[in-house]
């Protein structure tokens, strides 16, 4: 089995052992099984957050295809308590969640992955995160060899982070999600809207509530119109999503930058960053990228560098930015890890010689490296 053909940027080399576990159980029984083994293990979900060597995986790569959701409790002050098999398409979860009229996943609609994988990254886009829903996540503890469940304030959650990523290493958990339960409250509305582009699109004050229904729509045409909704035939999509966290820098760090870089204040007094903007100004555009004959070393466009999905000889690239946004790094057709992991480089690189601020990685990255 290819790891490209598992993960959404479509690269990654073979799996030495491939398991797909449908149940709780087989889960469990996989897990035990390549650990008693002394095998690698890998825990693969949509496949959305991974980048793989071209070398592949010397080890047990196990597929989470476990399914359905249950809510377990259900009243007006206590809204709707429902439990999400790991394996469960996330995106078609929060669909159900609207449809259901239970409130607060409608602006994380459109992300790619399976349900198990929201807690470990603390998923968000548009404002909220899935920290401010879940309720408790269920786990198999392979040091303790025994199930577990957290407790949101257990998780020690972050941006981008948790207490479930901390304990990985290379794609392998010491906590394997077996189900997430999220507590949502109950109605029509949506949770308070939080992200200004959208409540523009929604003709909404921030901080105001929208239809949930009207508000999903308009996330996913937002999303759609950066490459951000799988479509195997937009090759924008073709990519783990933003490549780059957004940085999270010190008052003196920020101060260093133009007055007109965006920043919003952050925990203990720092700034959040928009990689995005960092990026664009450090000279990268969108659709820059490796041509199919090298690479720009500075970020300047000759010599066979890709710009807007298209190299100096008309050609498209192997790998580039998204042609929608400059977060995303993109297979443009036939790209390899090493492709891809290039034009992350020089990207980072960039930033650093013209900020002096390092971007880092969102995906895992998986017998590889920046």
């Amino acid at each position: 089995m290819l790891l490209s053909s598992l993960t959404t940027l479509g690269v990654g080399g073979p799996a030495r052992n491939y398991v797909e576990a449908a149940t709780e159980a087989d889960i469990i029984a996989a897990v035990r099984a390549a650990d008693r083994a002394g095998e690698p293990l890998l825990i693969v979900g949509g496949g959305s957050n991974l980048v793989v060597s071209d070398d592949g995986f010397d080890g047990t790569v196990l597929k989470i295809a476990s399914q359905g959701f249950k809510a377990t409790a259900r009243d007006s002050c206590g809204g709707a308590s429902v439990v999400v098999q790991a394996g469960h398409d996330w995106d078609h979860f929060v669909h159900e969640s609207v449809l259901h009229a239970w409130s607060g996943l409608e602006a994380l609609s459109g992300i790619p992955g399976l349900t198990g994988a929201t807690p470990v990254q603390n998923v968000g886009a548009y404002g909220a995160d899935v920290s401010q829903t879940i309720a408790a996540v269920r786990v198999w503890d392979r040091e303790k060899d025994a199930v577990h469940t957290f407790t949101n304030s257990e998780l020690g959650f972050g941006y981008r982070d948790s207490l479930i990523k901390q304990t990985t290493v290379n794609g392998s958990p010491r906590h394997v999600v077996l189900t997430v339960e999220f507590q949502l409250p109950l109605g029509r509305m949506s949770a308070p809207v939080k992200y200004a582009e959208l409540a523009r699109r929604l003709g909404v004050e921030v901080g105001k509530r929208a239809n949930s229904l009207q508000l999903r729509r308009t996330v996913l045409e937002l999303r759609a119109a950066k490459g951000m909704v799988l479509d195997p035939g937009d090759r924008d999509t073709w990519s783990t999503g933003s490549f780059f966290t957004n940085p999270v820098v010190t008052a003196a760090e920020a101060a260093t930058l133009p007055a007109d870089a965006p920043g919003w204040p952050a925990a203990d007094g720092r700034t959040k960053l928009s990689a995005a903007w960092l990026i664009e100004h450090a000279g990268f555009s969108k659709g820059y990228g490796l041509a199919r004959d090298g690479l720009a070393r500075d970020g300047v466009a000759r010599d066979g560098v890709a710009r807007d999905g298209v190299d100096e000889a008309g050609t498209t690239p192997r790998a580039s930015l998204s042609t929608k946004h400059t977060l995303a790094v993109t297979n443009r057709g036939g790209a390899t890890a090493g492709d891809v992991l290039e034009i992350a480089r020089e990207v980072r690189d960039g930033v650093v010689r013209r900020f002096g601020i390092t971007l880092h990685p969102e995906p895992v990255l998986v017998g590889c490296h920046l």
